[in-house]
Formats: structure tokens, sequence, C-alpha cells
């Protein structure tokens, strides 16, 4: 048996499943905030990678895998860079374990 501190998150993450609810994603940027610092940032912050910059340096989300963790949220909170909501029933993330 492994030792808790040598199991990587990333292995973790991986027992969780995700159902994609196709063409109505739950978290969406508001398009003239694509180039925004503060979601420059979420794409660190994020820890399921769900944010990316594209090479002209906008950021883009892909919702695929996210964990719904809120951190998106508390971030850009009040400013009305990010559509949030929680997917629909049946859709997003089910973790394996909790």
């Amino acid at each position: 048996m492994l030792d808790s501190a040598s199991v990587k998150v990333e292995d973790k993450l991986y027992q969780n499943r995700y159902h994609v609810d196709e063409g109505r994603p739950h978290v969406r940027i508001s398009p003239e905030a694509a180039g925004s610092a503060t979601l420059q940032t979420l794409v660190k912050v994020c820890p399921a990678g769900c944010y990316e910059q594209a090479d002209d340096g906008t950021v883009e989300v892909v919702p695929d895998g996210c964990m719904e963790c809120g951190t998106c949220r508390i971030l850009t909170d009040g400013t009305g860079l990010l559509e949030w909501s929680y997917p629909r029933g049946g859709y997003g993330i089910q973790f394996k374990f909790g």
C-alpha cells in the first residue's frame, strides 16, 4: 500500500467522474473580459485546470472536469467576469469518495 503522502493529487482526482452537459456549460467568460488580469490568475489557481491562456493572451474556459470548488467564483466575485451556475442534475462532477 502506498503512503498517503506519496500519492499525487492528479491520481486522486482521476477517481472522480465528470458528466459533460453538451452545449450547456455551467461556466462562461464574459466576452469583453477574456484578456483580464484576474482571469489570467485563474489559469494558475484553478485546481482542475479549466482555464487556459490562448496564444493571443485571452483566457478560455473548458469546464469539462470542473470540480465546482468555487475558486473562480471567489476570485471574480462582483466583477462580472464570469457567469457561473451549478450544472443541471445528473451532470458535472461526481466524486467517488464523498
